[in-house]
């Protein structure tokens, strides 16, 4: 699959199911209250830091993935 193609399936056009829920992977996410495996984060300035360097800063960190319209 090409990142236009990748893209074109991301950038649906109506929020029914069958467009949205190839994307929700539930079962593969920590269960609740465990910790999220780390990972690379970049701050809007672009500069780039680890999941885990956050944590080490607050008590509480909320990260917030996708598209909300």
């Amino acid at each position: 699959m090409t990142d236009s193609d990748l893209l074109a399936r991301y950038n649906y056009d109506e929020f029914i199911p069958a467009k949205f829920e190839p994307w929700l992977r539930f079962e593969s996410s920590p269960p609740l209250g465990k910790p999220a495996p780390d990972f690379p984060l970049w701050h809007l300035n672009e500069r780039e830091t680890q999941l885990s360097a956050i944590w080490s800063q607050h008590a509480y960190t909320i990260i917030e993935f996708g598209s909300f319209t």
